[in-house]
């Protein structure tokens, strides 16, 4: 990932911060990283991996393998979500990631259904203000994102289902909309449902950037490539493909001091907060990448870092360098 050129990186779920301490004590080269540890979901929801005839486990059932190797964490209840929010914190979580929503990589959860009730998503939202951080959603349709922003909820991730209002409502609220440039072939399904739902979510891109735009939006770029390493290349392909939305200098803008203002969300639980990153100023962390090419004449060039990323610099050390 460092030297595909990202410096810095949000990860919405999983056991990373293992890794991250590695990285930062530099035994291991890579980014940094903000955490957030396991990702929420009740019990049907985007994050329960489980299989339909297991026992949930707010019955006593045996965790599934997402939650054994801290990805997801199920949780049912105001008690269990301040539970499992704390326990991420505990963990070294700099921000909290919820699914409200149905998503495709999931099996019980059709696209339309809203998940956690107005109250669990409070307590998780209290929780993390608590700790000096907020909370970000996995959500996509019109009626979870509201439900979230009505909750204190700062990030909405993905969002691609929404509607003009509702874009207009993220923007009234002055939160973050996490978004990915989808498109079909990015994620490969075992299955025609899950397969569907990723067409429908495919067919919201060009429509929610096009709001995003007109409503002033502040809207951050992700790509949500997970379970599939051998495709974890195509982050490159789909920064460059923000191209297809915005300006190249937007797009630029985006993908570094726009993203690391959303980091900075993080307040207290920054673990990076020492320093300014995704822009090149005195004081600031020292990351520079060096382009054969100009991206503000051809954000392509991004999609090919191997070639045409010629220096990598993070922390002032050179990681990378073809010159």
């Amino acid at each position: 990932m460092l030297h595909r050129g990202f410096t810095a990186v949000r990860d919405m779920a999983g056991d990373t911060a293992s890794i991250k301490s590695v990285i930062d004590r530099g035994l291991f080269e890579g980014p940094r990283i903000y955490p957030s540890q396991a990702a929420l979901s009740q019990t049907s929801g985007h994050g329960d991996f489980g299989f339909v005839y297991d026992c949930p486990t707010v019955f006593g059932g045996d965790q599934s393998r997402a939650e054994q190797i801290g990805f997801m964490r199920v949780a049912d209840g105001e008690d269990q979500v301040l539970a499992g929010v704390r326990e991420q914190l505990k963990k070294g979580a700099s921000q909290i990631k919820l699914m409200v929503g149905g998503g495709a990589a999931s099996m019980y959860d059709p696209l339309y259904t809203v998940q956690f009730i107005d109250k669990e998503l409070r307590a998780a939202v209290n929780a993390a203000t608590d700790y000096g951080t907020y909370v970000a959603t996995h959500v996509y349709n019109v009626t979870g994102i509201r439900r979230a922003l009505a909750a204190g909820v700062r990030s909405i991730e993905h969002g691609h289902l929404a509607d003009e209002e509702t874009i207009a409502l993220i923007a009234e609220k002055e939160v973050w909309l996490s978004m990915q440039p989808f498109a079909l072939g990015d994620h490969h399904y075992p299955d025609p449902d899950r397969a569907e739902k990723d067409r429908e979510i495919c067919t919201g891109v060009d429509h929610v950037y096009e709001w995003a735009k007109k409503h002033g939006v502040k809207t951050a770029w992700g790509t949500d490539l997970l379970l599939e390493p051998q495709i974890a290349p195509r982050q490159s392909e789909m920064a460059a493909r923000l191209g297809d939305h915005y300006t190249n200098l937007e797009s630029l803008t985006m993908l570094t001091s726009g993203n690391a203002e959303l980091f900075r969300l993080a307040g207290e639980r920054d673990p990076y907060r020492q320093a300014e990153f995704g822009v090149i100023r005195q004081g600031a962390w020292a990351d520079v990448l060096l382009v054969d090419g100009n991206p503000l004449d051809d954000l392509n060039l991004l999609a090919d870092p191997g070639k045409n990323l010629s220096v990598i610099v993070k922390n002032g050390r050179i990681v990378k360098n073809q010159l």
